[in-house]
């Protein structure tokens, strides 16, 4: 809507369209709950039978969008409660995961990065790290994707910020509408600080839901630094080196003819300063928490307090009213919970009898286990979205560690292999939101999403067990 408060054209084009949609998808996703539900209820206590429908009802409209996030999160939160399917506690839990409360303090620290002008100056710092060749235009995008990952955990938010300065870069350095060079540049900003960034613990919604559902369920804290060290040498670094060339091959232009004239900075305010020194001091915590023990969310929820506070400046007065989106809160809660009453209720345990049986489970294959797990994970995955791998798996990893005689910490972390493998960009909600607001090609992503997931399955996961073998993991 205008600030006229009148449609426009697109708004009323779109409308009819989004009609026609999404009523197939919602009873497509309602027709499945309701056969799983009846078929369950043959073969499984009513208690688990509910379960089970919920659980599809809840994952089929996160995956087909059929209805925005929150509104499925909520009829959880109500389905469970009225149904009395487990204690509150376990359906509310997700609201008292650090992970819940990292995302919090990622919104909030997104918020303050754009109402500060940091984001207009990380534009500018961008702008002068770029060369005049296409590949080191791309490998600058990348990088600063990647690196930005480490100080804003939100990926919507890093490709909200990321895309209009990427548009304003192509432009400045002559790659109209429609020009590969654009599309490439578009496709490293959204890829390249979303897919390197499942190896940083806080970076993307899946690892938040993976270790605020490990700390709920299991009482097991994943430290900042050993998962980076486990995951970022090989699924962040060396998978930034591969998506640069993939991006060279799907989207090849020559190098800008326009030379991109980096823009002038003024000095930092003061409340730039402050909220540098403010993400310098996080990230050092961050970092550290194998050493003091402090959760992620909970050094997230002290900065994001310091950004709220009404003298620091680094928020507007209104930031809670009208800044910060609740959507993302309440689906994240949601599907932590959602793990928490699949396991409490036991269909965890009797997912992974099914499993166990068709997967040739045992202690005496390590090597079979893990790739089974990341097949399995994967397939999750590819028939959900990518934070509906932990949601699954999580609750039943337990299990699925006394099976495979693999440690619970290796079991959980086959997800991460899994999850960082995007199939198709559907999966992943901010590759969506920077395929519509930089209106690349779906035909092209995909095909770059295909191909980076085939590099992934037979280079990059193996590279990756490798490395889990060096450090004494497996």
């Amino acid at each position: 809507m205008s600030d006229t408060g009148v449609l426009n054209r697109a708004e009323i084009g779109e409308a009819p369209k989004q009609r026609r949609e999404y009523p197939w998808k919602l009873v497509g996703v309602i027709s499945a709950t309701l056969l799983v539900g009846v078929l369950s209820w043959l073969f499984l206590s009513p208690t688990m039978a509910i379960t089970a429908a919920l659980a599809v009802f809840c994952i089929g409209l996160w995956s087909t969008a059929a209805l925005p996030e929150y509104w499925p999160a909520l009829a959880f939160f109500l389905i469970a409660s009225v149904l009395s399917v487990a204690p509150e506690q376990v359906v509310f839990s997700g609201f008292e995961s650090s992970a819940f409360w990292l995302l919090f303090s990622g919104i909030v620290l997104g918020a303050s990065i754009s109402y500060t002008g940091l984001g207009r100056r990380s534009a500018i710092f961008l702008s002068k790290m770029l060369g005049d060749q296409y590949v080191s235009v791309l490998s600058g995008i990348v990088c600063f994707g990647v690196g930005l990952a480490f100080i804003m955990p939100s990926a919507m938010g890093r490709v909200a910020l990321l895309i209009p300065i990427t548009l304003a870069l192509a432009d400045q350095m002559g790659y109209e509408p429609g020009r590969n060079g654009r599309a490439g540049m578009l496709t490293a900003a959204a890829f390249g600080t979303c897919l390197p960034a499942f190896s940083i613990l806080p970076a993307n919604g899946p690892n938040m839901i993976l270790a605020g559902m490990a700390e709920g369920l299991y009482g097991m804290h994943l430290p900042y630094w050993d998962y980076l060290l486990l995951h970022f040498p090989v699924l962040g670094l060396l998978k930034s080196v591969f998506l640069v060339l993939l991006i060279l091959w799907v989207f090849p232009d020559r190098a800008p003819i326009v030379r991109s004239v980096p823009l002038k900075s003024e000095p930092m305010n003061g409340s730039e300063r402050r909220l540098t020194t403010l993400l310098a001091v996080c990230l050092l915590f961050w970092f550290t928490d194998s050493v003091h023990h402090i959760s992620p969310g909970w050094i997230g929820l002290a900065a994001a307090l310091f950004c709220l506070w009404p003298g620091a400046g680094l928020t507007s007065k209104n930031c809670l009213n009208e800044d910060i989106k609740y959507g993302p809160l309440f689906f994240v809660a949601a599907i932590m919970g959602l793990g928490a009453v699949i396991s409490d209720t036991g269909l965890g345990g009797v997912v992974v009898d099914g499993l166990s049986n068709r997967a040739g489970f045992s202690p005496d294959t390590p090597y079979w286990n893990i790739a089974a797990l990341t097949l399995i994970s994967t397939l999750v995955g590819a028939v959900t979205n990518l934070p509906g791998v932990p949601a699954i798996m999580t609750p039943i990893a337990s299990d699925l560690a006394a099976f495979t005689g693999l440690s619970l910490s290796a079991v959980l972390m086959t997800q991460v292999l899994a999850f960082s493998s995007v199939l198709l960009p559907f999966q992943a909600p901010p590759l969506v939101a920077a395929i519509q607001l930089g209106n690349l090609p779906v035909g092209k992503v995909t095909k770059l999403c295909l191909m980076m997931f085939v590099v992934s399955i037979f280079v990059l996961i193996p590279l990756d067990l490798l490395w889990w073998m060096i450090l004494g993991i497996l």
